[in-house]
C-alpha cells in the first residue's frame, strides 16, 4: 500500500515526540500490513517520552513508539499463511529469532535475540504498523475493540499470577497499582484467592484497586505495610507476593511479609541496582522466586482471551481515558503526573 500516514515519532535524543506525516510502511514478505483502531500506551513508552536513562541506552532515533493496539489486516506478505486481509489482530510485542536455545526448547518469550515492537523497531502509535506475521495474535471478535489493545499487559498480569502455582485458595499481596498491578488484582480474584491485598501510593489508582476486586488496601509510605498484613493474616504472611513496581522497599516489604515456603513472584523492573536479604527473605523462608518477562508465546494469550471471551474479568474499571491520536501529548501528561490520575489511557488514530 502507498501512501501518507500520521504517527508520532522519537526523533531526537531528548524529551518529548512529535506527531508527523510519513510513509505507509512497506511489508516484508513475512509481514502484514495492519490498520491500527487503537493503541494504548505503556510504561515502557512513557520512558521513552521522558527519555530516562534505560532510554538513553536502548533507543535508536528516529523510532515510531507503541507497541500495545488493536487493528485490522489490510495487506499480507507473499509467505505469510495464517493470516488473511480483515483479521482483527494485536501483538506479541516480543519478536522472537526462532533460532536460538531458547526459541527452540519452547522459551521464545525470553528470546536471546528478541527484538521488541516500539523499541527496535517502528511501533504501533501511527495509522498503519508492519507487523511479523510470527508476532500477531488473531482475535476474537467477541472481545471488545478496546479491550484486545490491552491484551499484552493484562497478559503480563496473567502469567505473573498465575505462574508458579497459581493463587487459588492463596493470601496475596500485589505492591504497585499500576495497571499491570491492577489488572493482576482481577486475575487473582477470578483465578480463586481468598484474600488480595493491594499495596499502592496514588488514591485514584487504589480506587480502582477496589473496583477491581482488592480485599484489603494499603497505602505506602503511610501504613505500616508489615505490621497490617500481619494482622490480616493473623501473623503467618502471605502465600504469594507479586512485586509489580521494582522499587527497593516494595522489594524490601515483600520479602518480610512473605510466609516460608511461598512464592515471590519479580515482574517490576527496578531503576537501577537493589540489595536484598538473601538469607532472611529467600534462603531461610525457603521461598520460590519466579522471573516474569512479558509473557509466554503463546500459552498466555489463549488464557488472555479465554478470561476476555467469557467475560468472567471486567477490564472497563482500568481504562480511564481515551484520546485521538493528535492529543497524546494530553495522555503522556497524564501518565507522568505526580497524582498518577490515570491507568490505561487510550490513543484512536
Amino acid at each position: 500500500m502507498k501512501g501518507k500516514m500520521k504517527a508520532i515519532i522519537k526523533k531526537e535524543n531528548k524529551p518529548g515526540a512529535v506527531l508527523d506525516v510519513v510513509d505507509i510502511p512497506k511489508i516484508s514478505p513475512d509481514e502484514v500490513l495492519v490498520n491500527v483502531k487503537v493503541a494504548s500506551i505503556c510504561g515502557t513508552d512513557v520512558h521513552i517520552f521522558g527519555w530516562n536513562e534505560w532510554a538513553q541506552s536502548r533507543i535508536r532515533t528516529p523510532l515510531i513508539i507503541g507497541h500495545e493496539f488493536a487493528g485490522e489486516v489490510v495487506e499480507i506478505g507473499s509467505n505469510v499463511k495464517s493470516l488473511k486481509v480483515g483479521d482483527f489482530v494485536s501483538a506479541e510485542t516480543h519478536i522472537p529469532c526462532n533460532q536460538c536455545f531458547q526459541c527452540k526448547t519452547g522459551k521464545q518469550h525470553i528470546c536471546k535475540n528478541v527484538s521488541i515492537l516500539g523499541v527496535d523497531i517502528n511501533g504501533v502509535f501511527a495509522d498503519y504498523v508492519a507487523l511479523p506475521e510470527i508476532c500477531a495474535w488473531k482475535n476474537s471478535e467477541k472481545i471488545p475493540l478496546e479491550f484486545a489493545s490491552v491484551q499484552e499487559p493484562l497478559g503480563n498480569a496473567v502469567y505473573a499470577t498465575l505462574e508458579g502455582g497459581g493463587v487459588a485458595g492463596k493470601k496475596v499481596a500485589i505492591f504497585g497499582c499500576g495497571p499491570t498491578g491492577l489488572f493482576a488484582i482481577g486475575v487473582a480474584k477470578v483465578a480463586g484467592s481468598s484474600d488480595i491485598i493491594s499495596i499502592g501510593k496514588h488514591k485514584f489508582r487504589m480506587e480502582i484497586a477496589k473496583k477491581m476486586g482488592a480485599d484489603h488496601i494499603l497505602k505506602y509510605p503511610e501504613d505500616d505495610i508489615s505490621k497490617k498484613i500481619e494482622e490480616i493474616t493473623d501473623g503467618e504472611g502471605v502465600d504469594v507476593v507479586l512485586e509489580m513496581t521494582g522499587s527497593q522497599d516494595a522489594i524490601n516489604y515483600g520479602l518480610s511479609v512473605l510466609k516460608k515456603g511461598g512464592r515471590f513472584t519479580a515482574f517490576g523492573i527496578p531503576s537501577g541496582k537493589v540489595e536484598i536479604d538473601i538469607a532472611n527473605g529467600i534462603i531461610f523462608k525457603g521461598a520460590v522466586v519466579v522471573g516474569i518477562s512479558g509473557r509466554k508465546m503463546f500459552d498466555t494469550w489463549y488464557r488472555v482471551a479465554n478470561l476476555l471471551e467469557s467475560k468472567r474479568i471486567d477490564i472497563s474499571p482500568i481504562i480511564t481515558h481515551k484520546f485521538p491520536l493528535d492529543e497524546y501529548e494530553k495522555g503522556f501528561n497524564l501518565m507522568m503526573s505526580k497524582e498518577r490520575k490515570a491507568a490505561k489511557i487510550l490513543l484512536f488514530p
